[in-house]
């Protein structure tokens, strides 16, 4: 019996290493990646107009609308199934390479209607082009799912670096060029095939369709499951371009639409591939729900500790912070970044649910908070938009709380979460925040007229500072996990029995 303990002990420990190890690699290329990517991607706003942000934003809605169809709910199935054969691969690989397929003509077909929906020719030769893009989904979606299901994120890190600078080099020849909105077009392009062509020489796997589909019913209900929630996410996210892009002028929806990206770049570029991490990692402790529960309140805790001081630093020092990174022609997003930033929280925390739900086999879980959301969000971007684009970013703060609340509800309970252990896993990044936030306010307030990169030199430090004291004086054995948690020197924590 002692044995048989320890041995499970050495194996869970054995398994949490890999799971360091997965978070480090992918997390920590992505983090390279984005550095990189933000660089050019700074040089090239002060080189292009918000009309272009604008024009690009609007084909965006028809591409992530499309893209819900294009497969990738098999690699999700690819991962949690429990043998991982060649032929299954092959098989996987064909479907995903007629849908792709199909979505490439299906844009092509409806790109004059977009065009003609938003009242702007541009939309449609920029969507014909961009059809492209569906046909390097299945070259990177299958090698994904062989290295997701070994935890091993390493390789695919170097090729994701090769891909952000392949895309970055585009980019800045595209606006240096005068290529004008068509760099935003090429630049994520080159990228995707890049990564197509890296992810199949490091993993190996040879693109030979198979269409011989016996035995794929299994993963393809399961793939089909996760549609719903995929489609639902669309409609949430895409609603209010979608909606704004027909009464708002490409001026005024670029500057909404870059606040958004802007405010966003933690939740939707950090978090993701922790994400990827998380649903193998959740997948296989299925059998153990307390110990998904605890696992899960300490990647909020982490998060939260995280995520909560730059969105509402975000918040407080948004004019300097516009003006410092995209220039005087951009000031006039500031308020939309005001207002987005303190809803991003709330975004971070309530993205996390998915991965566990799917992990426990409850798909439908998350189709339910999906569907929740798309209504939610779409009706108040729709009362939202009657005060123009500034409307659209009070709806973001007005809705998305209530939208984390009810995930909460939904998809905590079937891993036993309670709603005080939630609480108290955000709380310290949160009050902590809050307080680094007021001083920052009373700091500001307090400076003579500056120019905007001295200003936002002062703050930000003196907002550090602040959130670090407040940590040690409220929360400093979270400040201490995190902590050890980089630094990699803690010992092993067994969950709660």
């Amino acid at each position: 019996m002692t044995m048989g303990l320890q041995q499970a002990d050495a194996a869970d420990a054995g398994f949490g290493a890999r799971v360091k190890k997965a978070i480090f690699w992918r997390s920590g290329s992505q983090i390279i990646s984005q550095i990189l990517s933000w660089v050019v991607t700074l040089a090239v706003i002060r080189l292009l107009d918000p009309k272009d942000y604008g024009l690009f934003a609007m084909t965006q809605v028809i591409l992530n609308f499309a893209t819900f169809l294009n497969g990738y709910g098999l690699v999700a199935a690819l991962v949690q199934s429990e043998d991982l054969e060649s032929h299954r691969l092959r098989q996987a690989f064909t479907i995903m390479l007629l849908l792709n397929g199909s979505l490439a003509l299906l844009q092509l077909a409806i790109a004059p209607l977009a065009a003609d929906y938003y009242d702007q020719p541009m939309v449609a030769q920029l969507l014909r082009v961009q059809a492209l893009l569906y046909l390097s989904t299945p070259f990177i979606a299958i090698p994904e799912a062989i290295t997701a299901r070994a935890l091993d994120f390493r390789r695919p890190a170097f090729i994701n670096l090769i891909a952000a600078i392949a895309s970055a080099a585009m980019a800045l020849v595209g606006a240096l060029s005068g290529w004008g909105v068509w760099t935003l077009v090429f630049a994520p392009m080159t990228g995707f095939w890049v990564k197509a062509l890296g992810y199949m020489l490091v993993t190996g796997f040879r693109p030979i369709p198979s269409f011989d589909f016996s035995g794929t019913r299994a993963m393809i209900l399961y793939g089909a499951s996760l549609l719903g929630s995929q489609l639902f996410w669309i409609i949430q996210s895409q609603s209010d371009i979608f909606i704004g892009g027909r009464v708002l002028t490409p001026h005024q929806l670029g500057l909404y639409a870059e606040a958004l990206f802007l405010t966003q770049i933690f939740v939707s570029k950090f978090i993701p591939p922790l994400n990827e991490v998380a649903f193998p990692a959740y997948a296989r402790m299925q059998k153990d729900v307390s110990r998904v529960a605890w696992s899960f309140c300490k990647a909020v805790r982490l998060l939260m500790l995280i995520s909560c001081p730059i969105y509402l630093g975000m918040a407080v020092t948004a004019e300097p912070l516009v003006e410092t990174l995209f220039g005087q022609k951009w000031l006039e997003m500031a308020p939309f970044v005001a207002i987005l930033a303190l809803a991003m929280p709330f975004m971070t925390l309530q993205v996390m649910f998915a991965p566990v739900s799917n992990a426990l086999g409850r798909p439908g879980t998350t189709a339910r908070i999906a569907a929740i959301g798309a209504i939610l969000m779409a009706s108040a971007f729709l009362i939202g938009i009657q005060w123009g684009a500034i409307g659209l970013a009070w709806a973001w703060l007005g809705a998305f709380p209530i939208l984390t609340i009810v995930t909460a509800r939904l998809a905590g309970g079937p891993m036993g979460l309670r709603a005080i252990d939630l609480i108290r896993a955000a709380a310290p990044g949160l009050g902590c925040a809050i307080l680094m936030a007021g001083v920052v306010l009373v700091i500001d307030r307090l400076l003579p007229p500056l120019a905007a990169p001295i200003r936002l030199a002062i703050l930000v430090p003196a907002g550090g500072i602040a959130f670090l004291a407040a940590l040690m004086l409220c929360a400093r054995g979270t400040l201490m996990e995190l902590v050890r948690l980089i630094v990699r020197r803690a010992p092993p924590v067994q969950a709660p029995a």
